[in-house]
């Protein structure tokens, strides 16, 4: 299998050409300059580094090893302590966080670029550091000044780690029925009891501390959602003078033998009485937490672009080197025994799908990290209002779809090989495994499509779809040259078709509720790919304005691949409409008994 190698220059391209982020950076008072070009550009030089010498050297490893429990003590694979420590040391956990407790403050725009990196290079090692952010974020937005004093600096400095512990054995997504239990003790903490699953990072040697999030109810607390409260609860209780003191009853019962992403440590923790502090308000647990879920769902999201580009750069060098049969055309290497499968349109077919949907994926994870980070640090409340709504629409869709065709792309890459592909050795078969559960944690891509076409789509009556149509429909009004018409085109036609199923569903559901969710999943596929469009139609106006000094080909490799989109992929919105404007009615002809 091919070594991995950071995609800078197609990081650049997208971070720097296409969406001018430095522009964006210096027009958010919120950042208060503490990025710019060079600087951005220097970091990811750097987290190219870490990510293709130190990091993607222990993916298969890991992989082969595995994390291990012996009684209650996890250990991680060989190799990665040190590189976690190296990663730590070099700021990458506190990449986003507060800088007044320790954290780096950079942009989510420049933070996708290095979540992609390292879940290119090992998704396993990057599910660590991912949960430790996600953990600072919520605490940073809703912990006490105490208790962010006291936990956030060490952790952005990655010596202790974080988890957010939500899942239960008898419940998943309705967090509602969950029954861990948090009594109130006379000093204000509170002691928790209770048992949860899928952990990730929930036990390791990786740190000397880990801090659980973690979901769970008062004696008093009302029915259902409203009651749920969160509470962070250290392994290792703190004393006040900052240094560790007695270990908390907090312990790792099992940890789970899984397809994939083995060497990340999934674990069943068991809280008996453990000391905890309330995080937020009573009863505001889930909003709290929810705080966390968009930048953890885009960056779950963004564990499918990862795999998807270590894919393709793994089958494209295979398919250069690969001799087999001949071109249709005639030979093409007429001294070798046979051509390179290369020269094959099927091959092509495969290689192109993967191009063009994860470089799709970068610059639409680009996009919503610019929302993000206007939500966050624009001063203008109308700027402010339209990130909050496009980071609200997008984030379903960023995870979902992102996933979703990052599985996709991985079997495609799986596929160029052949048989070899199936083969342990090559990577491929990994990157199969690895892949697939992104589809289902950090809720399964289903309960997303329920979220963006229930909560925010109907429920509003499509305002935040509008706010995203708007802007599309601005773009293809200023870019309609001749010379665009190629990309704008097809973008304005599949804009007016998402409109229409938009406002078909919406009418329908008001008469059947069962319509959100039937349409659901086919209808944030027909987003995905309409929202793709706009991303190639923005790449191809940058790669013309350069194509004619090209010397590379970078460009004029960017125009083609946004050929192929558009004309290849892009129609599969028709079939999907045609599956939405079908209607609930299949699906409920059958009796349950009759499944």
């Amino acid at each position: 299998m091919a070594d991995y190698k950071a995609p800078l220059r197609d990081i650049r391209f997208v971070l720097n050409e296409v969406f001018d982020a430095d522009t964006l950076w210096q027009s958010l008072p919120g950042l208060d300059g503490a990025i710019d070009a060079e600087t951005a550009d220097a970091m990811l030089e750097e987290a190219g580094k870490i990510t293709s010498n130190t990091i993607a050297p222990l993916n298969r490893s890991g992989d082969e090893e595995g994390a291990q429990w012996n009684d209650t003590v996890v250990t991680t694979p060989a190799g990665f302590k040190e590189a976690f420590k190296t990663y730590a040391e070099g700021g990458w956990v506190g990449l986003g966080g507060n800088p007044e407790y320790g954290g780096l403050g950079m942009p989510k725009t420049l933070g996708v670029q290095v979540e992609e990196m390292v879940y290119g290079a090992n998704n396993s090692f990057a599910l660590y550091p991912a949960l430790t952010a996600g953990c600072c974020l919520a605490l940073d937005a809703h912990g006490s000044e105490e208790l962010k004093q006291a936990y956030l600096p060490n952790m952005y400095a990655g010596v202790w780690s974080g988890t957010m512990c939500l899942t239960e054995p008898h419940c998943g997504t309705d967090l509602g029925i969950i029954r861990t239990k948090a009594v109130p003790e006379a000093d204000g903490s509170y002691l928790v009891s209770g048992t949860k699953i899928f952990i990730t990072g929930g036990e390791h040697d990786l740190t000397e501390n880990i801090i659980h999030l973690v979901l769970a109810k008062l004696p008093d607390a009302p029915a259902g959602p409203k009651g749920i409260s969160l509470f962070l609860v250290p392994k290792f209780l703190v004393n006040d003078d900052g240094s560790l003191g007695e270990r908390n009853p907090v312990t790792c019962g099992s940890i789970e033998h899984k397809m994939g992403i083995k060497g990340s440590a999934t674990c069943v923790m068991n809280f008996d009485s453990a000391r905890g502090y309330l995080v937020g308000e009573v009863n505001k647990g889930l909003n709290a937490m929810f705080t966390m879920m968009n930048y953890e769902r885009l960056s779950i999201g963004i564990q499918g672009i990862g795999c998807s580009e270590a894919s393709y750069q793994s089958a494209v060098d295979y398919a250069r080197e690969r001799i087999q049969s001949r071109a249709p055309t005639g030979a093409v290497q007429p001294e070798k025994a046979a051509d390179p499968i290369i020269v094959h349109p099927d091959v092509r077919r495969m290689l192109l799908t993967i191009k063009a949907m994860t470089e799709g994926s970068r610059a639409f994870s680009t996009y919503v990290g610019m929302q993000l980070d206007i939500s966050k640090y624009a001063d203008e409340p109308e700027a402010k209002k339209k990130g909050e709504d496009l980071v609200a629409l997008l984030t379903p869709v960023a995870k979902a779809f992102f996933t979703d065709v990052g599985f996709e792309n991985c079997v495609h890459g799986q596929q160029v090989f052949g048989g070899h592909g199936y083969i342990r050795e090559w990577g491929q078969e990994q990157l199969v495994r690895d892949a697939r559960i992104a589809q289902i944690y950090e809720g399964t891509n289903g309960i997303q499509a329920l979220d963006l076409m229930g909560r925010k789509t109907v429920a509003n009556g499509g305002a935040f779809f509008k706010v995203f149509a708007e802007e599309v429909r601005g773009f293809v009004a200023d870019n309609s040259a001749d010379e665009l018409a190629e990309f704008v085109q097809p973008l304005g036609k599949a804009l007016s078709n998402l409109e229409a199923l938009t406002a078909e569903v919406i009418e329908r559901s008001q008469s059947n509720p069962n319509e959100v969710g039937a349409a659901s999943v086919e209808y944030l596929h027909v987003f995905g790919y309409t929202a793709y469009a706009y991303m190639w139609a923005k790449m191809a106006k940058v790669a013309l304005a350069k194509a004619g000094a090209d010397e590379t080909g970078f460009y004029s490799a960017k125009l083609g691949t946004a050929r192929f989109f558009v004309k290849r992929l892009l129609p599969r919105i028709h079939s999907l409409s045609e599956s939405v404007r079908a209607g609930s009615e299949p699906l409920f002809e059958l009796d349950a008994s009759q499944f």
